[in-house]
């Protein structure tokens, strides 16, 4: 059964890759993996300077707003890494596609991020 994917790309401002990187890897990802989101892969973007992905996995598009719902909404998030990220960035886009199991596989192998 195909799963919709969430594949959001960032532009950062100018100078705020690594420490973006740093708030997403040691604050956010595990932060939304605790609250259940299925983060698929996340990290520098080869194409340009200051650009950063994050895709994540969800069951239907309902399921995708229920649990952002609640995880943007958490006074964890409010009061934890939510300012570090959202002051570096310059502007973003979300794309919605359904991905079959083996791609969503085959995305989590080939582009693991640098810890």
């Amino acid at each position: 059964m195909k799963r919709l994917i969430e594949i959001r790309t960032y532009r950062l401002k100018p100078g705020t890759l690594s420490a973006f990187h740093e708030a997403v890897h040691t604050q956010a990802v595990p932060m939304l993996r605790r609250k259940g989101v299925d983060v698929v892969t996340y990290g520098r973007c080869d194409h340009e300077e200051e650009t950063y992905h994050l895709v994540r996995a969800y069951d239907s598009r309902e399921a995708l707003e229920a649990q952002q719902s609640a995880f943007y909404g958490s006074a964890e998030w409010r009061e934890g890494p939510r300012s570090a990220l959202v002051d570096r960035i310059e502007t973003y886009l979300n794309t919605l596609l359904w991905v079959s199991p083996e791609g969503i596989d085959s995305m989590r192998l080939s582009d693991a991020p640098d810890a």
